[in-house]
């Protein structure tokens, strides 16, 4: 599969501040890809420097077989852009926003009408095609700067946190036209710090920190990070020292206040063996949850950072 984007050595320095440092991947044509970190991993700056917005320090960066430092207007042509904090003019209708959108991408006007009504059609907003986008909520106005994304027929699309700060219907929906349209071709570039969507939409996941890629992978190799370093946390009735809780599969107990928490692979053997062990010594479980990992835990196994999770 050829690639659609070509990153090479990519470096952005503010004032002394590496904020992406020295990356260096590609995409592929018609796939889900996507950016993972943490709030200022050096995703959204990333993004910028892809689509033409803010100039790298070192690298270039290739759209089809297009330089976006040289040839930014062809580039654009076959982009997308939905930034995190994107808004549409709140004083016009959302079907005006569309064909104004149009206007700007020089799209004939029948033709643009025809493209708007199919897109509101699609992000169930054509109802409210008349209506000022100042009075529709958040996860309207999200639907609706998407589908401004797509009047140009656009064969990538850029979104940087695409459902951050949305309610679940909203999220729902968005994730539902993004697998909509990367299965009609076009190519998807997302940026996210949440591992359940990178999961559910992504083919490829590249894992950002500190400005640098520490892993690009399937979300396969996030499942099995997880599943490693998952834990469960546990409280007695009565005392107990940490040593009492080193069962079969058990690699690490932490006492954290008045409660352990206990790492190991086979979580559900553990709490077998948690359970027998309450009613053996008759020392009651008060508290019992299973803790996923986060993202830093994340990045400290795949760095290697002899830190604890």
């Amino acid at each position: 599969m050829e690639n659609i984007i070509e990153v090479k050595q990519l470096k952005k320095d503010f004032d002394g501040f590496d904020a992406v440092n020295n990356i260096t991947f590609n995409v592929k044509k018609g796939e889900v890809f996507g950016l993972l970190g943490p709030n200022g991993a050096g995703k959204t700056t990333t993004i910028r420097m892809l689509i033409g917005i803010l100039k790298p320090t070192q690298g270039e960066v290739f759209i089809k077989e297009y330089n976006v430092r040289k040839e930014p207007i062809k580039v654009k042509q076959i982009m997308g852009i939905v930034p995190e904090f994107a808004d549409a003019y709140t004083d016009l209708s959302a079907l005006r926003n569309l064909l104004l959108t149009g206007e700007l991408y020089g799209i004939e006007r029948k033709k643009s009408i025809q493209k708007a009504i199919s897109l509101l059609k699609k992000f169930e907003l054509y109802e409210k095609r008349h209506q000022k986008v100042k009075t529709f909520s958040k996860g309207m106005r999200q639907r609706l700067i998407l589908a401004m994304a797509l009047m140009n027929d656009a064969e990538i699309l850029f979104l940087d946190e695409p459902t951050s700060g949305l309610d679940v219907e909203s999220t729902r929906l968005i994730r539902q036209l993004i697998r909509k349209f990367n299965k009609d071709g076009v190519t998807i570039f997302l940026t996210t710090h949440n591992i359940e969507e990178a999961d559910l939409l992504c083919d490829r996941v590249a894992i950002m920190n500190q400005g640098k890629i520490i892993a690009i992978d399937r979300p396969e190799l996030l499942k099995n990070i997880m599943k490693k370093i998952s834990s469960i946390e546990v409280a007695f009735k009565k005392d107990l020292k940490e040593e009492d809780l080193y069962f079969k599969g058990v690699e690490k107990v932490n006492k954290m206040g008045d409660k352990f928490r206990i790492f190991g692979e086979k979580t559900l053997e553990i709490i077998l063996s948690l359970i027998k062990y309450s009613r053996k010594s008759e020392n009651e479980i008060i508290s019992l949850r299973m803790i996923e990992p986060s993202l830093e835990d994340i990045f400290v196994k795949l760095t290697n950072k002899n830190e604890n999770p």
